[in-house]
């Protein structure tokens, strides 16, 4: 049995019947780190789940015409398909339907009633229902509404119990004082710390309105608050109640890793519950920040969620995995980009590792038949690459443990750049041409395949299937299973005499204009799906006063311009009238930007603003297209003022 264990969680997540990409990003780091802890030699639980009650579910579940569970019950199937498609081992997946969790929910529940710190009242004050939130008047923000959601809250009045929460307020204080790293990133300790000063309420934690959730077991006319449902997972998880071995070898949890915004509930409502229950509290609660879109949160009424299936159904787990990992720095916001998504893989993992791989298993192909040689012979270049790369793999060690993952992968890659700048320094092509040179060059490529075996093994945390494509590709026998972080950073491990094997690359570029085309191809195919026999029904065609929402106008082009990195796109500068407009169009391949200029256009003007490949657009040129796909700008056949209104 190993000694050294590891307890890592993700939120409960609230089944929501539309995945974004933003669910994959707790759950990838918590999977990642958990990798990384099994390298060290720890015997880990990584527990996730569904947060499956409370008076949102019953709402949701009613609106589709189904009972709380059935809802539930195929949601929770699309999470778990999700984590299997991004390759996430969790140990356990709790729902708070299960009958261990609603044993363990109302054992503590009666723990701490017994205790006294549960009384009966009247609760008088604003709900946010989609936060599933209880607020003061004052925390509500100026327009009167949930400060983290922004929308409408309900006065309620209802007879529940409550929590003593205000009773742990300074011993609360004391532990954070004691524990400046239980809550990270430090500026989140701060807000919590101010928030708890202004005062701790007791806290609400049963509900009489509605019935979907645990009964409270003093009183079946109660339902047990959601929150303090779901946050009892992190016990089910490991088992508390059942099994007291291994609850007292996981138990404090080393971290449980949150979105900012539910940090309140897991660095003050949980620690609370646990003081009044008499357990120890967690070693820390990472509050990381939201992944944006468009300069916003991700939203279904937004429409702008990205599908993290479609994106791992294009362009792999690995890109996905990796893109959220070191484009975002964990414990801000980051912003996702589709242009920078597939810019990312093909510099970092196509150009820069995919590349060094191609180019070493190559060279031992033709230079040594496949068979990795011996190191026998040093190079002016040796010394320096390998303090390099030990410096990296204490970096990367380092920032892993800090949850830095950004960081972590950015100063892997300042190896992997220094490997392939290492080629370029020895030239392995040159050595081949001298038969002295055998022994140096045999050195320089066992030195590159030595790195990439300790690259894999580095890997291995972050991406779950690239690590072993690299493994097979080197020729290495022992399991790439078996490796352990000791193995990363000891050199010389390769076995010589044995053939690598020459495959495809790990990582193709990604042409991105084509991968746009595709997009579209597949939205207009979706589109003719739905019209099944290409007839229009009723409800396709529109009213001449729907028409009549358009506004068309003639523009005179003033300027055009290419838009860097795009082949299809043109930036464009239109006079309407006494007004000049940006906008984008797609006509690039079908006319130079000098033609347009001076051309008075159609264009409808009272289009909804977007940004297209990072330039405002206000506005859209009409054209026409032939069966062939070539696009013909429409255009007025007659000098007339521009501004004026096409009718």
């Amino acid at each position: 049995m190993s000694a050294k264990t590891f307890y890592v969680t993700t939120p409960i997540y609230y089944p929501n019947d539309k995945l974004h990409i933003g669910h994959t990003y707790t759950t990838t780091a918590a999977d990642t780190i958990t990798r990384f802890k099994q390298l060290q030699g720890y015997e880990t639980e990584f527990i996730t789940g569904s947060d499956e009650h409370g008076q949102k579910i019953q709402k949701s579940a009613a609106k589709h015409d189904m009972s709380p569970k059935e809802y539930v019950d195929g949601i929770v199937e699309t999470f778990k398909d999700l984590w299997e498609k991004l390759k996430v081992d969790y140990t356990k997946f709790v729902r708070t339907t299960s009958d261990d969790h609603r044993s363990d929910v109302e054992y503590i529940f009666k723990k701490v009633y017994d205790k006294g710190d549960i009384y009966k009242s009247k609760y008088e004050g604003y709900y946010c229902t989609p936060c599933e939130t209880y607020w003061t008047e004052r925390q509500l923000d100026e327009e009167g509404n949930c400060p983290d959601c922004n929308r409408a809250v309900e006065w309620m009045e209802e007879e529940s119990y409550f929590f003593k929460m205000s009773k742990y307020q300074d011993r609360l204080l004391d532990f954070l004082n004691e524990n400046p790293d239980f809550i990270q990133p430090a500026k989140r300790r701060n807000e919590m710390i101010n928030f708890i000063k202004e005062g701790l309420e007791d806290l609400c934690v049963s509900r009489t309105t509605f019935d979907w959730g645990i009964p409270v077991p003093v009183d079946d006319d109660h339902v047990i608050y959601v929150w303090f449902d779901a946050l009892t997972s992190y016990l089910t998880g490991i088992d508390w109640n059942r099994d007291e071995e291994k609850f007292n070898k996981f138990w404090p949890a080393d971290i449980h890793i949150v979105g900012k915004d539910i940090l309140r509930f897991h660095t003050i409502i949980w620690p609370t519950i646990l003081m009044a229950a008499d357990l120890p509290l967690p070693k820390k609660v990472f509050g990381h920040g939201f992944l944006l879109v468009d300069g916003g949160k991700m939203s279904k009424s937004k429409g702008n969620v990205i599908d993290p299936v479609k994106l791992i159904d294009d362009f792999g787990v690995d890109a996905v995995r990796y893109y959220l990992l070191r484009e975002i720095a964990f414990g801000t916001d980051g912003s996702y980009s589709t242009d920078n998504f597939i810019q990312r893989i093909n510099s970092d993992l196509a150009n820069d590792l995919g590349n060094l791989l191609n180019r070493t298993v190559a060279m031992v192909d033709k230079y040594f038949n496949g068979v990795i040689p011996e190191a026998k012979l040093e190079t002016e270049f040796d010394t320096d690459l390998e303090e390099v790369a030990t410096n990296t793999f204490k970096l990367v060690e380092d920032n892993l443990e800090k949850l830095q993952f950004s960081v972590a992968l950015e100063e892997l890659w300042n190896l992997v750049r220094r490997t392939n700048k290492y080629i370029d320094q020895t030239t392995p092509w040159v050595l081949a041409k001298d038969e002295d040179k055998k022994a140096e060059l045999g050195t320089v490529l066992y030195n590159l395949l030595d790195n990439l075996r300790r690259i894999a093994i580095a890997l291995v945390p972050f991406l779950p299937e690239a690590p072993a494509k690299m493994w097979e590709q080197l020729g290495i026998k022992d399991s790439l299973a078996d490796q352990s972080w000791d193995n990363v950073k000891s050199k010389d491990l390769l076995e010589s005499g044995i053939k690598v094997k020459n495959g495809d690359p790990i990582f193709p570029r990604i042409d991105a204009d084509e991968y746009y085309q595709k997009l579209d191809k597949e939205k207009k195919e979706e589109q003719a799906n739905k019209k099944g026999d290409n007839e229009m029904s009723e409800q396709e065609y529109i009213t001449f006063d729907e028409f009549g929402k358009l506004e068309l106008r003639v523009a005179e082009v003033l300027e055009a311009e290419r838009i860097e990195g795009s082949n299809k796109l043109l930036k464009v500068q239109v006079e309407l009238g006494d007004e000049k407009r940006q906008l984008v169009a797609g006509i690039a391949k079908h006319y130079e930007a000098e033609e347009l200029v001076g051309k008075k256009v159609v264009m409808v003007a009272n289009l909804k603003p977007a940004t297209i490949f990072g330039v405002k657009s206000n506005g859209m040129i009409l054209a026409a297209s032939n069966d062939e796909g070539e696009l013909t700008v429409t255009t007025v056949d007659r000098d007339i003022a521009s501004g004026a209104q096409v009718k």
